[in-house]
């Protein structure tokens, strides 16, 4: 496992140029990230990696990410984001 980034970088990461994805991310990393597993950080770290279009079609359903673990984090953001 790489070294994770500090909560500044990530919260910069969540910046994404897409106002969807924004309204998705930027608030679960204020309400959710400090109280992740360091696997889970790591995790979404990973998914920050994700080109954008790929990013929106599957937090808008349009298609199942092909790699299991990051289909989790796309739920459990989606779980916590929405009202």
């Amino acid at each position: 496992m790489t070294e994770l980034y500090s909560k500044a970088r990530i919260k910069w990461a969540c910046r994404r140029g897409m106002l969807e994805l924004d309204v998705l991310l930027e608030p679960f990393v204020e309400a959710a990230y400090d109280v992740l597993s360091a696997e889970d950080k790591y995790v979404f770290q990973q998914l920050l990696e994700v080109e954008d279009p790929d990013l929106f079609a599957w937090f808008m359903g349009h298609e199942q990410c092909p790699d299991p673990i990051l289909a989790k984090m796309v739920a459990l953001i989606l779980d916590r984001v929405r009202v």
